[in-house]
């Protein structure tokens, strides 16, 4: 049986030529927009002012698209983890972080990611796919608590420059007067830096940019970030200077800081110096170790000092708070298998974690496994 074709994740444009291509009446493409994403319809029968005749036609080969997390995490700080199906064998994680009146969605924009960075487990992974937007808006539209969100952020897996088309349509339906309505200054999308994408992005769009720093050293970046060889922090600092940032569009840098790495003065002075001229903020973060790469993260009296030496010399610079320590950070190893009849859960327990590993049973009756999720003694 063919699949239908999702109207979720349609800008107004799409949806436009789809009510002409069908016969229906031009006003049809804002009234679907309206049911879609201002009354967050699961299905095109509640859409009740289209009458039942363009109902039934866009049944025939459509459908809303909406498709609720398969498992979630929840840590003792309030943070959830959903893991969402994105096609028939592949899965992508976000994140939900309340924070007193503030609460924040964490969204994917590809499965894995090609970008390779040392300290990131989602490259560990490889690249399997693009979301599309549809797949993007979903995250938001079925999330549980989507009605207390305040702010959506693009950190999650993958990188949002490299599906740059899809990542545009998805902020065109969040920020535009048919769609979501949010403003721009509510998201923010975060990048490594991409040559062909960056440009684009910010004439493109008005919402927050933060970019992944984590060394004003070139060579050093180039091996904790290969993107570097491709587009120098130095060539893409000259570019942001071609943009204004003083206003309510906000760049930021995100710096990881690792333990006798880049962690000294002699970091923070190349920062500074880097970054002189520019509008901007520093956000420092804080590495949890991952399998199988060789670093570690500063302790906190030492980002303290860090933070405190970019402040005083006129870089305003915070801590990033972590949240869902208990939760592992990187959690959705995408799955290859072909044909997904069944999960099945089980808990190993191993020193002190749980380990859940969910297996995928074939219509064989074999099993194998698909990805992995690690979560803390909390859970247990």
């Amino acid at each position: 049986m063919m699949s239908k074709y999702p109207l979720l994740g349609m800008t107004l444009i799409e949806l436009q030529s789809l009510v002409k291509r069908l016969g229906m009446p031009g006003f049809a493409a804002k009234q679907i927009a309206s049911w879609l994403y201002d009354k967050k319809v699961t299905s095109i029968d509640e859409m009740t002012n289209l009458s039942l005749k363009y109902r039934e036609l866009l049944k025939q080969n459509y459908e809303v698209g909406a498709e609720a997390p398969v498992e979630e995490m929840r840590s003792v700080d309030g943070t959830v983890k959903y893991l969402y199906p994105v096609g028939e064998n592949h899965f992508v994680e976000s994140v939900y972080i309340p924070d007193d009146e503030r609460a924040t969605l964490c969204i994917s924009s590809q499965v894995g990611c090609k970008m390779n960075c040392k300290f990131g487990m989602t490259g560990k992974q490889g690249y399997s796919a693009n979301l599309t937007a549809h797949q993007i808006i979903n995250q938001i539209h079925s999330l549980p608590e989507r009605d207390k969100l305040t702010n959506v952020v693009m950190m999650g897996m993958g990188e949002p420059l490299d599906n740059l088309e899809e990542v545009l349509k998805a902020l065109d339906i969040l920020t535009g007067s048919y769609g979501y309505a949010w403003s721009p200054k509510r998201i923010t999308v975060s990048t490594v830096g991409l040559r062909k994408g960056l440009r684009r992005f910010i004439e493109e769009s008005d919402c927050h940019l933060a970019i992944s720093l984590h060394s004003p050293v070139t060579a050093q970046r180039a091996e904790l970030m290969p993107a570097e060889k491709a587009f120098s922090i130095t060539e893409m600092v000259e570019l942001l200077k071609n943009y204004d940032f003083s206003k309510q569009r906000r760049l930021s840098f995100e710096y990881i800081v690792f333990k006798g790495l880049n962690d000294s003065q002699v970091y923070a002075k190349e920062l500074l110096k880097l970054l002189r001229g520019l509008d901007c903020r520093m956000n420092l973060i804080r590495f949890h170790s991952i399998p199988g790469v060789a670093l570690e993260g500063a302790d906190m009296d030492t980002m303290t000092r860090f933070r405190d030496y970019l402040t005083t010399h006129g870089l305003f610079t915070t801590i990033r708070a972590s949240r869902g320590e208990d939760i592992f950070a990187d959690l959705a190893v995408c799955c290859r298998l072909r044909n997904r009849r069944k999960i099945i859960k089980v808990n190993i327990k191993i020193e002190h974690h749980e380990k859940v590993l969910f297996l995928f049973k074939h219509g064989s009756g074999s099993l194998r496994s698909c990805f992995l999720w690690i979560k803390g003694e909390s859970y247990l």
